[in-house]
């Protein structure tokens, strides 16, 4: 039980960041607790290839850059799901993701607030003892609830900050001599966002960009070990898009994002005759950082040093066409390097806008090899007042 618990909790948080667990030789995945807070709950920007900066603000902008409301409707309220990892697990141990958001604009379209929460839930898991019998089950859930401040700044620029309450409840009980139980922690984000059109017009070609940091708070206590508190996946959104044929029939939206974890990369440890780490630092920095420190470290503290680091960076890039703004097609394409997580895949999407209503549709294809699961469908349904944004 020991082990089956020890693994589970390893296991969580890279199933959530990578997709599936398999062997890759060298890889350095950087884990997090609360792995959950990186994956995108939006069909619409799921089929981008998760590229999600540029695209037209809507009440799923406050997952990617909450700035951006502040340029959209009046008002929005979106709900997303996805049945998540079902290709590797039976129907008790199936993994659901569920999202919603709103928002709502004042003060002339200078002001806005905005709220979500999404929710994972992870099946149903089955503690083993070394023989194979079966000593308990436990159903682990994750949920974060946010609350978001936006402000214009000028004509073309905004602000946000976001506040954000996480729970993480993987296990239960006594394991290894150390007390097990559901984590807390609060976290803040804080975006910039800008949107512009050719010669001022807005029936010109609409070009936009945006940065993020997300996830930045306290860290994860799974235990009652203060020293195994688990950092949550600060990240940096760094993205843009640039809309071009922009007519009242046809509409083309080019996409680009990248990430990066703004958290230690595990350094490397010496090891004995028997190849068992011995605590003692050989490459690398010690992980055993603040919040606040790990936010400029991270970005040269990996073992392998500037290629090692050049590797955290994700790269996502899209393309949404769009038909008198009711009918969309979107694809896209994401990168991780092996070594960071191996998520590579193409993806696909579909969707359709009538009087305001939105549904989204994205399915997620991915390449050899790479970790991640089959057969991923994500669903967003929206009502943004006037229907597009401004």
């Amino acid at each position: 039980m020991k082990k089956n618990f020890t693994l589970w909790l390893c296991a969580a948080g890279l199933l959530a960041h990578s997709g599936s667990m398999a062997q890759v030789k060298g890889i350095k995945t950087i884990n997090t607790g609360a792995a959950f807070l990186l994956v995108n709950p939006d069909a619409r920007s799921s089929g981008t290839g998760d590229a999600a900066t540029g695209l037209e603000p809507n009440a799923n902008a406050l997952f990617a850059n909450a700035a951006k409301i502040v340029f959209a409707d009046d008002w929005g309220v979106s709900a997303s799901y996805s049945p998540w990892m079902w290709d590797l697990n039976n129907s008790d141990q199936r993994t659901n993701m569920g999202y919603v958001s709103a928002f709502k604009n004042f003060k002339d379209n200078t002001e806005a607030i905005g709220v979500s929460m999404r929710y994972f839930t992870n099946g149903t898991i089955i503690f083993r003892d070394d023989n194979g019998t079966e000593l308990q089950r436990y159903k682990p859930r994750e949920y974060a609830i946010d609350a978001t401040y936006a402000r214009k700044l000028g004509a073309h620029y905004a602000l946000a900050i976001s506040l954000r309450y996480i729970r993480s409840d993987l296990g239960q009980g006594s394991f290894n001599g150390l007390q097990q139980n559901p984590a807390s922690a609060v976290a803040g984000d804080i975006a910039l966002y800008s949107q512009n059109y050719g010669k001022s017009d807005p029936a010109g070609n609409r070009y936009s960009w945006g940065i993020a940091f997300t996830n930045i708070g306290s860290k994860l206590n799974y235990t009652d070990d203060s020293d195994r508190r688990a950092f949550l996946p600060a990240n940096l959104r760094i993205g843009g898009g640039y809309t071009f044929v922009n007519t009242v029939e046809h509409q083309f939206t080019l996409l680009a994002d990248i990430n990066k974890l703004l958290i230690p990369t595990p350094p490397k440890y010496a090891v004995d005759a028997n190849g068992q780490p011995t605590g003692e630092i050989i490459e690398g920095k010690d992980p055993g950082r603040s919040m606040t420190e790990a936010l400029f470290t991270s970005f040269w503290d990996a073992p392998g040093g500037f290629q090692e680091e050049v590797r955290e960076f994700t790269v996502a890039g899209g393309l949404e066409y769009t038909y008198q703004h009711q009918l969309f097609i979107r694809t896209g394409y994401f990168y991780e390097h092996p070594q960071k997580g191996y998520r590579q895949h193409f993806s696909a999407g579909i969707g359709t806008c009538i009087k305001g209503v939105s549904l989204d549709m994205a399915y997620i294809m991915p390449t050899a090899n790479s970790l991640y699961q089959r057969k991923t469908l994500k669903f967003t349904i929206a009502y943004h007042l006037g229907g597009g944004a401004k």
